[in-house]
Formats: C-alpha cells, structure tokens, sequence
C-alpha cells in the first residue's frame, strides 16, 4: 500500500487532462444510460449495450461488439448461472490504442442492466427512467447500480481523447449485462480473451475500495402442505404454517454465519440470508397445499460455495426431521439462477495502492479499504480471468435497488477524476 501519510501530489500533465474533464458530458451520459430501461433478459438490455458501443466508436476506441453465444456458454462448466430468460445477448468492449500491443494496462468494467423498479407509487410521482435532477443528484434505476460507474468509466475514455493522450499501454473499458443474475456478460467477456493486468470494476462504493465481497447463491425450497376448506383448516395442513419453523431456523443460521464476520465489511449483516419472493395458495378459502419460497444465501470469503450449499440443506433436513409433517412430507431444496462465489484481491496488489493514490491524489485523502457484502463480477475476474480486481465507484450502496435510487453528481465527478488518474498513471502515455 502507499503510505496513507505521504502528500498526494498531481503532476502538471495529470493536472493538465483533468482540465480536459467535460462534466457537463459525463452527466448527460449518465442520463441517456438511465433512461434506457435494460431490465435483464429485455430488448434493452441489449439497446443499452448497442448505445455503449457507439459511444465507444465516437471516441476513437476499437470496438468488440458480438453478440453471446447461450447455449455454448451454459454448457461451460464455470458458467455462472442466470435468473431470467435471454433470447440474445451482446458483449461490447473498447479498447483504447497503446503505442504497443501489450496486454492493456488498465481494465475498467462495469454492468448495464437494472434489476425491475418497483411499485410505481413509491416513486413519488417520479418516472423510475426519466433520470430527473434534484438537489444535486441524478434519480432513475439503475443511476446508481451501476450506471453513474460506466458513465464514469466512458468520460475517462473521453478525457483522454480530448487531452489527445496517448497511451503508452492499452486501456479496456469493459461493458456487461447480466451482472444481476449472475455475471453472464462478465463470463462471456472473459472466456472471449478480455483480459488486462488489473481491473477496476466501479461499482457503487460510497468512498472506500472494495478489495472482497462475499458471495450470494440462489434456493427455491417448495414446501407441500394438505388442501382443504377454510371453514375446517383443522382437516387440511397448511404449507403457509410449515415453512414457518424452516424460516424461523435458517434466521438462526443466518445468525450463526454472522457472528464474527471481521471489521472490514461496509454493511450490517455480511452474509446476508434473505427472502424475496414467496409464494402460497390459489384461493382465500382454501388451505394452502404448496409453498415456494426463493432467496438468496450469503457465501462468507474463501467459503466453497458447495459447502454453504450442502449448510443450508443441512439446516432444512434438521428442521424436517423433528416435525411431524414434514418429516413425511420433506421439503425440496434447489439452486436454480445465480450463483455467485465471494472474491477477493490481496490488498497488496499494487492496483491497490495505486488506486489508493489516485483517490488520494484528487481528493486529499486516502480513501479505507473494505469488503463488500454483495455478490459481483469480481470474482469472475480474480477467479477465472486471474486478474487483480477491486471496486471503487460512485454512489451509496444503500441506494440500490431501492425506490427514488440516485446518485450524487459531485461523488460522480471525483470517482471520475481518479478513475482518470490511475488510467494515466498505470497506462503512462504523453500529448
């Protein structure tokens, strides 16, 4: 690491293309980002990738634009695993020319699609993609997770060409979808040969650099039950009532996994077990015969993600054995969807220390270093591309995935500054 007391210092050159940043540019990228509504597995997944890659061709970048090959992907065994349907899909990459055919010196990454926005009222009247101002943030889905990071990522492509910088060694902007699902856009991107030393994938980081996060897989448990007239529930079991001591268990073993998780991540409950979509019941006056509950399971750092896996059904089987309906009656446990490992990067990585500097260099302080509760594409690009990766982007994590999600135009505008000076800085280059 460099040493948190050393005065940061900008030289002239790295002063002199800083003053080439139009942030006028950049936040209007932001909004024509957002106003594209690329939920995955919809059209404009792919029309917000078409959008990336013309930005890219406008600013002199080699494209790489191919559309992903599903079925020869999902039958790779590392894939990574996907929650919703795709037709097609698109890989976009831009690279921008160093004066040598090195492996890039710098990649920055970031996802394009957004998860669904929501109920319509708890946007107060606000269209969820208008990417309206207020009070010095931008609002819409997607600003923050992780739209204001590729915005980020393509103004440090446009500061250089403004600059008219040339590198001494390539610099990759990498744009993916299906980050939210499971990483398929990062996997593609990878397995085409898209690699470079070192990674930053600017995610919504709220200040610090994320250098680990943890891991997050997918279950559907379907629990039976026993239909009958509402009038005489006594006659039927309800499949609602059986879940409940299956809940009640894995909240303990949530609990349990929780109990000494370490001083560095940003977040209350690092692995995180949580419920999102439950379902039981076909009518009002029947007990309900079935229930399928589906959530996401926090996989802690270095944890196999089989083993947390083979925990979690552990606790089920425990719970069904000692009840009497469902020891006749045994729950079913599966993973379909997502299935995110945790990563990490070895904090004595020297991206690391240079990002440190960076922020350092722009801002006058160094920023901490954290782990990240979420799942992400970085352990796709520490684990199977090999490459030192960690997270510093704008935004508040809190922020995503939630009505009236938004993020700051100043935080905006000095992550891209020091996204600007570490491309200098690890890809060199002169006017």
């Amino acid at each position: 690491m460099s040493d948190p007391s050393a005065a940061p210092v900008l030289t002239a050159a790295e002063r002199s293309v800083l003053q080439h940043l139009d942030e006028r540019a950049l936040v209007d990228s932001l909004g024509e980002l957002v106003r594209i509504p690329s939920l995955g597995g919809s059209a404009a997944e792919i029309e917000v990738q078409e959008f990336a890659a013309r930005l890219l061709r406008d600013l002199d970048a080699d494209v790489d634009r191919w559309d992903l090959d599903l079925d020869e992907l999902s039958a790779d065994p590392w894939f990574p695993g996907v929650e919703v349907h795709r037709e097609a899909a698109v890989g976009v990459v831009g690279t921008v020319r160093g004066r040598g055919e090195q492996m890039p010196g710098l990649v920055l990454q970031g996802h394009l699609d957004v998860v669904p926005a929501g109920a319509p009222e708890r946007w107060l009247g606000m269209d969820p993609y208008s990417a309206e101002l207020r009070d010095g943030s931008l609002y819409g889905r997607g600003a923050c997770d992780m739209k204001a990071g590729v915005a980020a990522n393509l103004a440090v492509v446009r500061t250089l060409r403004s600059a008219g910088l040339t590198l001494e060694r390539p610099l990759a902007v990498h744009c993916v979808v299906g980050e939210e699902d499971g990483g398929l856009g990062a996997f593609a991107t990878l397995r085409r040969g898209h690699i470079g030393e070192a990674a930053v994938i600017t995610e919504p980081t709220g200040g610090t650099i994320v250098t680990a996060t943890a891991g997050a897989l997918t279950f559907r448990i379907e629990v039976s039950g026993r239909s009958a007239h509402g009038s005489m529930r006594n006659e039927g079991v309800s499949a609602f009532e059986a879940f409940l001591p299956l809940h009640a268990a894995l909240m303990d073993f949530e609990a349990e996994r929780n109990r000494d998780p370490g001083p560095s991540f940003v977040g209350s409950i690092p692995y995180a077990l949580s419920f999102g979509v439950i379902r039981a019941g076909e009518w009002s006056s029947t007990v309900p015969d079935r229930l399928v509950a589906e959530g996401r399971l926090g996989v802690q750092i270095d944890e196999d993600p089989r083993l947390a896996r083979a925990h979690f059904e552990d606790v089920v089987t425990a719970v069904a054995v000692t009840d009497p309906w469902l020891r006749d009656n045994r729950p079913v446990v599966t993973w379909p969807g997502g299935q995110f490992a945790s990563g990490s990067t070895d904090v004595n990585q020297p991206i690391v220390a240079d990002m440190s500097a960076a922020v350092a260099a722009t801002t006058g302080e160094h920023p901490s270093l954290a782990s990240g509760v979420y799942g992400s594409d970085l352990r796709l690009y520490t684990g199977i591309g090999g490459i030192p990766t960690l997270h510093y982007g704008p935004g508040e994590m809190r922020d995503a995935h939630t009505p009236l999600e938004k993020v700051s135009l100043d935080e905006l505008v000095r992550v891209t500054r020091a996204l600007i000076v570490l491309a200098v800085r690890r890809c060199g280059g002169a006017p």
